[in-house]
């Protein structure tokens, strides 16, 4: 047959329904390639979660393939007149497509990431990383593929009439149709009940967006909205199930007997920790160990989340749906440690705290009589007078200095020549941090006075900074960017038989938990198994610390900080946080960092 030869009607004819038997090859070559994604994806433990795993595997690849066809090749079929031009497009374009879905696949494998500006950015970098040398090494695979899409083209061009004889197609065309709509059905009615063994599923696989209904529910009576509400402040966000410790905890011997106490002075940023601002505490840290260059895991109240558990925040869903406890805090209540909170809020308000307190006495101060913060301190003075004799953990949050905006309690203690609005807002907020300094010096002086400073590890921090638009682009307070403003905190610790020390190293928030078990409890586990810091008296230089929110994480150096986004798109800022647009992210530094954010979700034996 040559096209000169036939009608275009006849042509056409053929080359569709050449076309529709590659495409349906090309499917099945997908399908083997996308199992790995099935490989690498956490297998659901329930039924109904491991059959919309393979409903999904087979109806989204089929789609994904018949899609372009549809798109692209189909289009073409009635534009170009040479059937061997039209082959040989179609040959390359399933090449490229089969090259970027296996490239697709490495990156979930070791990254568990889909191809973004990120990946593509290792993928394409001149710095030698183990992860770009790997992939290099894929594109050897490229002329396979396109010498088997060609052997693909070529016997379907010959066996086409036997193959429409076989009666194969419009079964196999249904099958997936199927797969397809029911995957996204299932997907509706799991969205809408939180089923996460079948939510958690919802990136699995590359270009997947899974079709939500709340909406069409509500309307036509098939979904209660207040019920829906109810379940969604219980379970959060849809999360993978977390692997926290990665290995069983080995010990060596039963610790020490230390007490410990961690004051939380809320909003406290790292210059506030001055001689003329917060004098009893500067004093304190010069006679103890004081990190100075101490950055909290979070922009946000998550700050706390990573002090406690030593892990990332995006931990924190996954962390919060399981119910799992830091994991000092559980070693603490499996060695008998009494444990109390004292704060100004109920700690179940705040997303996590549900997990961090559950085997802790929780008391919430009203302040009606005094300020706040005087009324936690009492409160917990009065439990240290009726703890028993045994070793106990307490946590002490301190919230003036948060609210240093609307609290009548805070007298004006530094006075400016200046009136700007922002003057006048930092004059406040050094006479809330002056406050909180009184009242961190009344704790103190209560563990001086019982004499039990000399047996209790003291922990002063905060859980964020506060910025004053320093960095010139509008931003205030917290949660608004990742300078050093709003994440470098206070970490000042009194440690028994340590002498005093000042630690200009990094240190993070995520180090407390590895310190703790280490130098308290005598852990002789690898750090790296049980969180995302180091020992915080461990002084080895550091290239980079991560902190980051629910959307977003932050890997800084000392002349840079990286922000990558949840897609994978990323700026660079210098070290007064203004942004270069420019500049490209030391790539080796943001494939730790992702990687680090994925290293304790739990994959497959």
């Amino acid at each position: 047959m040559v096209d000169s030869g036939n009608s275009y009607g006849e042509r056409v004819s053929r080359l569709v329904s050449w076309g529709h038997w590659f495409a349906f090859f090309n499917i099945i070559l997908a399908m083997l390639i996308g199992a790995s994604f099935v490989t690498q994806s956490p297998w659901p433990e329930t039924l109904l979660g491991q059959a919309y795993l393979i409903i999904s595997w087979a109806g989204h690849f089929s789609f994904l393939v018949f899609a372009l066809y549809i798109l692209i090749l189909f289009p073409l079929t009635f534009i170009i007149p040479s059937r061997k031009l039209l082959r040989l497009i179609s040959v390359c374009f399933a090449t490229v497509c089969l090259t970027l879905l296996l490239l697709d696949s490495q990156a979930y494998e070791r990254l568990h990431l889909h191809l973004n500006p990120v990946v593509w950015e290792l993928l394409l970098s001149k710095e030698q990383t183990s992860f770009n040398a790997e992939w290099q090494y894929l594109f050897a695979a490229v002329p396979v593929i396109f010498l088997l899409q060609i052997a693909i083209s070529e016997w379907i061009w010959k066996k086409q009439r036997k193959l429409s004889r076989k009666r194969i197609g419009k079964p196999a065309t249904v099958i997936f149709f199927l797969c397809f709509l029911s995957s996204h059905l299932i997907y509706i009615w799991a969205d809408a009940f939180f089923y996460g063994p079948i939510t958690s599923q919802r990136a699995n696989f590359p270009l997947s967006y899974p079709m939500t209904a709340k909406s069409f529910m509500e309307k036509h009576g098939l979904l209660d909205k207040d019920e829906y509400l109810e379940r969604l402040e219980q379970n959060g966000k849809a999360s993978e199930v977390v692997n926290y410790p990665l290995e069983p905890m080995k010990f060596d011997g039963r610790g020490k007997k230390y007490n410990v106490l961690i004051v939380m002075v809320d909003n406290l940023r790292s210059d506030m920790l001055a001689e003329d601002v917060m004098p009893m505490t500067y004093h304190f840290a010069k006679n103890n160990q004081n990190f100075v260059n101490h950055y909290s895991a979070s922009n946000n109240t998550y700050g706390v989340f990573g002090l406690f558990y030593g892990l990332p925040t995006s931990y924190s869903a996954s962390v919060k749906s399981q119910d799992t406890p830091p994991l000092f805090i559980s070693t603490m209540d499996n060695r008998g440690y009494s444990m109390a909170a004292f704060g100004n809020e109920r700690f179940s308000d705040t997303a996590f705290y549900n997990e961090i307190f559950a085997p802790m006495d929780v008391a919430a101060a009203d302040g009606r009589q005094t300020t706040k913060d005087q009324n936690t301190v009492t409160e917990w003075t009065q439990w240290i007078n009726n703890n028993p004799n045994q070793p106990w953990f307490s946590y002490i949050e301190l919230s003036e200095v948060e609210e240093f905006e609307d609290s009548p309690t805070v007298l004006p203690r530094f006075k400016t020549e200046s009136k700007t609005p922002i003057s006048k807002l930092l004059s406040q907020y050094k006479s809330a941090a002056f406050e909180a300094d009184q009242q961190v010096n009344a704790i103190l002086s209560e563990l001086e006075t019982k004499q039990l400073i000399d047996n209790t590890i003291v922990v002063i921090t905060s859980n964020h900074g506060n910025e004053f638009n320093e960095t010139k682009n509008n931003s205030w307070g917290s949660n608004s960017n990742f300078s050093r403003y709003q994440l470098q905190v206070p970490m000042v610790i009194h440690w028994p038989g340590k002498a005093p020390e000042l630690y200009q190293h990094k240190t993070s928030h995520l180090d407390l938990s590895a310190t703790l078990m280490q130098d308290l409890f005598q852990s002789t586990s690898n750090p790296y198994d049980f969180g995302s810091g180091k020992n915080l008296f461990n002084a080895s230089p550091r290239p980079w610390i991560l902190a980051g929110d629910s959307d977003n994480i932050a890997l800084i150096t000392d002349d840079t900080t990286t922000v990558v986004d949840e897609f994978g798109n990323y700026k660079v800022y210098d070290k007064n946080y203004k942004r270069s647009n420019d500049a490209k992210p030391k790539l080796s530094i943001v494939l730790q960092g992702l990687s680090e954010l994925k290293r304790f979700y739990r994959q497959n034996d």
